[in-house]
C-alpha cells in the first residue's frame, strides 16, 4: 500500500469507483481507493440498476445522461461488462395533473438536446404489455432508458481506473482522518496510514462517519428501501423481447424485466429510516428483513395498473438501505472551512448519478472548477440549519414522495418553522402564507381571509393569483412592505476590506453613503455572484446577495482571501429587516426618520445610518421591486417595533404587506433577473444584461481579462423579456422558447405581471434573435404559447418612479 497519494477516494460503490475513474481520466495517475470491505458493498450490490434522465434540475438530468451514455464507453476501456439494458422507458400519468407534469417535463428535456416523446397508449402497451390502458391518460417515451448490471458497472468503473494507474484497496477499514503538517490529510486506516493531497469521502451508507472524523455532520439518512422480484410470467415471455423500463406515477412504483419475469419497486408513503443515528461498521452484503406488509398498498395500486403482476408468484424481497438527502438530489463537492475535503454522498439514483457526480468532482478538483452549474447538489445548498431533525423529518417526507409531483408554487410541510424571524407571529396574525427558503420562513402572500389560507399546488394560475395582484397594486399605487430578512447579508472589515473587494468583485466600488450594484465573476469572466454593495464608512462594506447561496458565497470569499488582512462577517439572524415600496414609500419613511430622506438629500442609490422612530436603522435607497423604494436593516430585536411604527404611520398611506410571489411580478415587470434563476455559474455578465456593471477599466480583478475578450467577441446569447400570450397558466422556469419550429433557448423564470395586466417570461434566445418585437414561442403545458420579445420593460421603462 503507497504510504502518499494525490487524492484518496474513501468508499467502493459505483460513486467511489466513478470519482476514482474520472480522476484518472482528467490526468491524475497517482489515485488510490480505499474500501472497507469489497466493492460494491452497503447500498450499490443491492440496487435495481434503473438508469434514466428525468429531474427537476436540467442540469442534474443533463448529468444523468452521460452517465447512461458512458456504459458503452467503459465497457470499451474496461473489457467488464456493464449489463446494458437499454430498452426504453415509459412514464405513465393517470391524472390531468401527471399529466401536465409529464408536458413539463419534455419542455426542460428539449433544452438539453434529450429527445422524449408521448406516445398514444396502444403503443405505450406494444412496449409494455402488462399495462391495463384503462386507468391512463398518457405516456411520455425516453429512448434513452434502461438498467444495468450494478456490480458490472462498479468493477468496470475500477477497472478502467486501474488501466490508468489507480490502486484500489479493499478489506481496509479507515479508522481516522486527520490534517497533514503540510495541510494535507493523514488517511488512518487498519493497515498504514496514507498522505493524501486531497480525501473524497464516497462512503455510502458510511458517508455520515467518514463526515464526523472531520467534525461534519451531513444532512444525511437512510431508508429502506424494497423491490420484489417476481417468477416467471408468461405475459412476459410471450412478448418475445425485453419489456421497457416503467414508471406509474399514479401507482408511486417503477418496474422492469429481469430475467423471464418483473422487478417491481415502490416508494411507500410509510417509509421506515435505518439505523438513522450510525450505520453499523460491520454491515456489508446483508440484506434487511423483508416487510411486505408495509408496502403492501402500494403492492395492491400496482396490482390494479398491471394485473398479469397479481397473479405472478414471488421469487425474491430485496430489502436494503439507501441513502438521501433532504431533497432527494446528491451531496458534492468542497466543504468551506476544510481545504482538501470533498464530498461525493447522497447519491441515491446511482446509476443514473455516478458517472455525472465522478465527473463534477474529477473537474471541480483538477480544473478547480465542476464545469457547469451543479448547485441542485452541492454541498453548499445547505446550512447549519439542515440539522438531524430537519434531516430526519425531510428525507422520510422526500421518499415518500419519490414519484409524486412537486408543483412550482407547492410548499412541503415536513420540518418546517425551524427557522423563523422576529415577527414571524406578527405576520401569520397578517394572514401569511409561508414558503421556506434556505430554512428560513418567508411570507409568500398574504390572505384577505386570515390566518391558515394555504397555497393550492398548481401549474396553472392558483388561489393566491387574486390576493399577489391586490398586493402589487397596492404597492405600484400606494406603499407596499416586505421583509427581506431572508437576504444574504455580509459585513466587510479590515484594512484591506477595500482593495480586497475591489479585487474581487467586477464593479465600481461605491463612495462612503453610496451603494453599488456589482457582478462577481470566476477567472473565466463567468458570474459567480450578483451583489448590492453599501459601504458604511472607509474600512466597513455591507454586501447583499441571495440567501440561498449564503454557504457558496462564503465559501468563494474565503478561498479568494489570499492573505488579505480583510473579516466576512455573515450577519445571518443579526441583521433583520423590511423594504418599503412604492410612490408613496418616502412619504412613510419621512414620518419616521430623523433625517432629511427627500428627494435631494437622500438620492437614488443613498446609504446612511439613521434613528427610524428612534430604532438605529441602516437605510439604503434601492428597491427590487424597480420602483421607489428603501430597504431598511436592523437588529432583530427591533424588528417587531419597526414592523409596528411602519404599519401604524403608514395606515393612510394605503400600506400593504406583500409576500415573495408580488415582489417576483413586480421584478418581472421590469426585467430584472434573480441570482440562481436568470444568473447563474454557467453565464457571463455580457449575456446577462449585466455587463453595464463591469467596469472593465477600474484596474485588475478576478475575470477581468476573460470579461474584456468576451465583452470584444460579442455574447452568443442574450437574456430578453417576452411578453407571453396566454390564459391560464404561466411560464415558471425551465420552458422551452421556440422560433420557426425549433427550440432556440430557455426560459429562466416568469409569472404574472399583475400592474400591467401581462404574462412576462425572462429568457435566453440567441444574440442574433434578441431584436425588439421579435416573434417566438413559449411552451407552457405542451403548448406553444406566442410570445414577443420587448426590448423596454412593461414597467416605468425609463426608471423615473425608481429615481424620482
Amino acid at each position: 500500500m503507497k504510504d502518499r497519494v494525490q487524492a484518496a477516494v474513501i468508499g467502493g460503490g459505483v460513486v467511489g469507483a466513478s470519482v476514482l475513474y474520472h480522476l484518472t481520466k482528467a490526468g491524475w495517475r497517482d489515485v488510490a481507493l480505499i474500501e472497507r470491505s469489497e466493492l460494491t458493498s452497503g447500498s450499490t450490490w443491492h440496487a435495481a440498476g434503473g438508469m434514466h434522465t428525468l429531474n427537476s434540475d436540467p442540469n442534474v438530468a443533463k448529468l444523468q445522461s452521460y452517465t447512461i451514455n458512458l456504459y458503452r464507453e467503459l465497457e470499451e476501456i474496461s473489457g467488464q461488462s456493464c449489463g446494458i439494458h437499454l430498452t426504453g422507458g415509459i412514464m405513465l400519468a393517470g391524472t390531468p395533473e401527471r399529466l401536465d407534469y409529464l408536458k413539463v417535463a419534455q419542455s426542460k428535456n428539449r433544452l438539453l438536446g434529450l429527445e422524449t416523446e408521448f406516445i398514444s397508449l396502444d403503443e405505450a402497451e406494444a412496449l409494455f404489455p402488462i399495462m391495463d390502458k384503462r386507468h391512463f391518460l398518457g405516456a411520455l417515451y425516453d429512448a434513452n432508458e434502461g438498467h444495468v448490471d450494478p456490480s458490472g458497472v462498479t468493477n468496470a468503473y475500477a477497472k478502467a481506473a486501474r488501466l490508468n494507474g489507480a490502486e484500489i484497496y479493499r478489506h481496509t477499514p479507515v479508522v481516522e482522518l486527520a490534517r497533514a503538517p503540510d495541510g494535507g490529510w493523514l488517511v488512518v486506516t487498519e493497515k498504514g496510514t496514507i498522505h493524501a493531497e486531497q480525501v473524497v469521502n464516497a462512503g455510502g451508507l458510511w458517508a455520515r462517519e467518514v463526515g464526523r472524523m472531520v467534525g461534519l455532520e451531513l444532512p444525511l439518512l437512510a431508508m429502506e428501501h424494497q423491490y420484489i422480484v417476481t417468477d416467471e410470467m408468461p405475459e412476459v415471455v410471450a412478448h418475445g423481447r425485453e419489456l421497457a423500463h416503467c414508471i406509474d406515477f399514479e401507482g408511486e412504483a417503477y418496474m422492469r424485466q429481469e430475467g423471464r419475469g418483473m422487478v417491481l419497486g415502490t416508494y411507500e408513503r410509510a417509509g421506515v429510516p435505518w439505523s438513522p443515528e450510525q450505520t453499523p461498521m460491520d454491515f456489508g452484503h446483508e440484506l434487511l428483513q423483508p416487510d411486505l406488509d408495509r408496502i403492501a398498498p402500494s403492492l395492491e395500486v400496482a396490482f390494479e395498473h398491471f394485473p398479469a403482476l397479481g397473479g405472478a408468484g414471488i421469487k425474491q424481497t430485496i430489502n436494503g438501505p439507501f441513502v438521501f438527502a433532504p431533497d432527494g438530489n446528491p451531496v458534492i463537492g468542497p466543504v468551506r472551512g476544510l481545504p482538501g475535503y470533498w464530498l461525493a454522498t447522497g447519491v441515491m439514483a446511482g446509476f443514473s448519478q455516478g458517472g455525472g457526480v465522478g465527473l463534477t468532482l474529477a473537474n471541480w478538483m483538477v480544473e478547480g472548477d465542476p464545469g457547469m452549474d451543479v448547485f441542485a447538489m452541492d454541498n453548499a445548498r445547505f446550512g447549519a440549519w439542515a440539522d438531524r431533525t430537519y434531516t430526519h423529518a425531510k428525507v422520510q417526507e422526500n421518499y415518500s414522495r419519490r414519484f409524486s409531483i412537486t408543483f412550482p408554487n407547492e410548499e412541503l410541510p415536513a420540518a418546517r418553522a425551524q427557522r423563523t424571524t422576529p415577527v414571524y407571529e406578527e405576520l401569520s396574525a397578517a394572514g401569511a402564507v409561508w414558503g421556506a427558503t434556505y430554512g428560513l420562513e418567508q411570507a409568500l402572500w398574504f390572505s384577505p381571509e386570515g390566518p391558515g389560507q394555504l397555497e393550492t399546488p398548481s401549474f396553472r394560475r392558483s388561489n393566491a393569483f387574486a390576493p399577489v395582484g391586490a398586493e402589487v397594486r397596492a404597492c405600484r399605487e400606494g406603499v407596499g412592505l416586505f421583509e427581506t430578512s431572508g437576504f444574504a447579508k455580509y459585513r466587510v472589515t479590515g484594512r484591506d476590506a477595500e482593495a480586497w473587494l475591489d479585487r474581487l468583485l467586477a464593479g465600481r466600488l461605491p463612495k462612503t453613503g453610496r451603494i453599488a450594484l456589482t457582478p462577481m465573476l470566476a477567472p473565466d469572466g463567468r458570474l459567480r455572484g450578483d451583489f448590492t454593495v453599501a459601504r458604511g464608512d472607509e474600512e466597513t462594506f455591507h454586501v447583499f446577495g441571495s440567501g440561498p447561496s449564503e454557504s457558496f458565497h462564503l465559501r468563494w470569499f474565503a478561498d479568494q482571501k489570499n492573505g488579505a488582512a480583510v473579516e466576512v462577517e455573515a450577519q445571518g439572524d443579526r441583521l433583520v429587516g423590511f423594504m418599503i415600496a412604492g410612490p408613496r414609500s418616502r412619504d412613510l419613511l419621512a414620518r419616521l426618520a430623523e433625517a432629511d430622506v427627500s428627494a435631494n438629500a437622500f438620492p437614488f442609490l443613498s446609504f446612511a445610518r439613521m434613528a427610524l422612530a428612534g430604532i438605529e436603522t441602516l437605510v439604503g435607497r434601492i428597491s427590487f421591486t424597480g420602483d421607489l423604494g428603501y430597504e431598511l436593516w436592523v437588529a432583530p430585536e427591533d424588528l417587531p417595533r419597526l414592523l409596528a411604527e411602519l404599519r401604524s404611520q403608514g395606515a393612510d398611506l394605503g400600506l400593504r404587506l406583500f409576500g415573495g410571489r408580488a415582489l417576483d411580478s413586480m421584478r418581472l415587470e421590469k426585467g430584472y433577473g434573480g441570482w440562481l434563476r436568470e444568473y447563474s455559474v454557467d453565464d457571463e455578465p455580457y449575456e446577462a444584461g449585466l455587463g453595464r456593471f463591469v467596469a472593465l477599466g477600474k484596474g485588475d480583478f478576478v475575470g477581468r481579462a476573460a470579461a474584456e475578450r468576451t465583452k470584444s467577441e460579442g455574447p452568443k446569447r442574450k437574456l430578453v423579456t417576452l411578453l407571453v400570450d396566454t390564459d391560464d397558466a404561466d411560464a415558471w422556469g425551465d420552458e422551452a422558447v421556440w422560433q420557426d419550429g425549433k427550440v432556440v433557448g430557455n426560459v429562466t423564470s416568469g409569472g404574472y405581471g399583475h400592474f400591467v395586466g401581462q404574462s412576462i417570461a425572462l429568457a435566453y434566445v440567441p444574440a442574433e434573435l434578441a431584436n425588439g418585437g421579435a416573434a417566438f414561442e413559449v411552451e407552457i403545458l405542451g403548448e406553444r404559447r406566442p410570445a414577443r420579445l420587448t426590448s423596454a420593460p412593461p414597467f416605468d421603462p425609463d426608471g423615473a418612479r425608481m429615481r424620482g
